[in-house]
């Protein structure tokens, strides 16, 4: 990516980050410029997201602390999203980062 296409797509990057209503808000405003840096980050959200669920669900029926742990995985997880989206990286959440690309290729 080019630091044009990364300074163009940075506002959009951090407002996915911001809530599940950040992330809707960043699809429906990039459908139309297609800025691949803030697809990038898009997807990483969207697989954040899908972790919050499963932290939930474990939480909910399975085990109160192992849920809360991977709650807290999930929020560092963010926490690196968010820095390096603000950064201006496209560097993949560590360890399911890389996945996170691959599952959602569709969305850009």
């Amino acid at each position: 990516m080019t630091e044009q296409t990364i300074q163009e797509g940075k506002t959009l990057a951090i407002v996915s980050y911001l809530t599940f209503v950040g992330l809707i808000i960043a699809i429906i405003m990039n459908l139309e410029k297609r800025n691949p840096f803030t697809f990038y980050h898009v997807r990483q959200m969207l697989g954040l997201i899908i972790m919050l669920i499963f932290s939930n669900l474990v939480e909910a029926y399975v085990n109160s602390w192992l849920g809360t742990s991977f709650w807290i995985v999930t929020f560092v997880c963010w926490l690196f999203g968010l820095f390096y989206a603000a950064k201006g990286e496209a560097r993949p959440i560590p360890v399911i980062g890389e996945k996170f690309q691959e599952w959602f290729k569709n969305i850009n």
